[in-house]
């Protein structure tokens, strides 16, 4: 795997991206209806562009296994493609943006055990909660904080 900071840019990626996206959702938010779901993809490539860092994970031939996205030392997503979860992936990409960019801050959604326990097996804490999501939508996020 080649991890490496990228802009969004072309066309392609943002396509990319968000194919991964939704592959990823549909396979860690099963709390997430189908039409929610879809309203979300809509605003993908908006998020994606607006990120100011977006790094990537790639395999050996090029294809796209994964990413995450930091603001200041938030992170404010990380996605991996079905077939590469469990593999060490998520720990190398949330690594990289530790040691890069400083993250020590991210949302999670609470209705997302598996991704919990991953922040919280990489050090992190949840230090705070809110009722809805970031765009007012009823699905709690849970604060976490990098304890070193």
């Amino acid at each position: 795997m080649r991890i490496y900071e990228t802009g969004v840019g072309e066309e392609r990626r943002t396509e990319e991206l968000t194919e991964v996206w939704e592959r990823s959702v549909k396979a860690t938010h099963s709390f997430l209806p189908d039409m929610a779901r879809e309203e979300l993809k809509k605003i993908v490539p908006g998020l994606l562009a607006e990120v100011p860092h977006l790094a990537v994970a790639e395999d050996d031939r090029g294809a796209l296994a994964g990413f995450m996205g930091i603001d200041g030392q938030e992170l404010e997503m990380l996605f991996l493609a079905p077939e590469v979860r469990g593999q060490g992936l998520g720990r190398q990409l949330l690594e990289y943006g530790i040691q890069t960019f400083g993250v020590s801050q991210l949302g999670v959604n609470e209705q997302n055990p598996q991704a919990r326990g991953f922040y919280e097996h990489m050090g992190f804490a949840v230090c705070g909660r809110t009722e809805t999501d970031g765009m007012g939508n009823p699905f709690p996020i849970l604060r976490m904080e990098r304890r070193n």
